[in-house]
């Protein structure tokens, strides 16, 4: 089983952190690989979602937002090749200087990916330390007005 934390220190407030961060259509400006970031659906507290990579792939997942309680949890639904699964948790705590923002993943390459597990959790390391610098200055520019 693969297993990745990475985390970023916000300068916004909570309200803004989470709202911007969860608005799924704009992913595609928030993370370097993704060409499309497309809402399929939402049902009260659920949003399915599309996301195409720039490598042409795409994939349908689910996403549970309680911001009440300050996380998000999401699953890979559709393909789910070249994971056997894949889970992510977002956590939100308040912490001196703004919000820590946390990315949980947890995920098993199936046999016939390209990567282990253990070469999944270097890749996804490295894009998720990228793309919450990428979050950090949107939603801090976006919160400075």
């Amino acid at each position: 089983m693969g297993h990745t934390v990475n985390s970023i220190v916000i300068a916004a407030p909570y309200e803004k952190v989470f709202d911007l961060s969860n608005d799924i259509s704009r992913w595609k400006e928030y993370f370097a690989e993704y060409t499309a970031s497309d809402v399929v659906e939402t049902i009260n507290n659920k949003i399915v979602f599309k996301l195409t990579h720039q490598n042409g792939n795409a994939w349908t997942s689910y996403r549970l937002l309680f911001k009440e309680d300050k996380f998000a949890y999401a699953c890979r639904v559709s393909p789910m090749a070249p994971f056997e699964y894949m889970k992510i948790i977002w956590l939100y705590r308040e912490v001196e200087g703004g919000i820590e923002m946390v990315w949980i993943q947890d995920f098993k390459m199936l046999p016939t990916a390209k990567v282990d597990d253990r070469g999944a959790e270097d890749m996804i390391n490295k894009h998720s330390k990228e793309n919450l610098k990428n979050f950090k200055e949107i939603i801090e520019k976006e919160a400075r007005g």
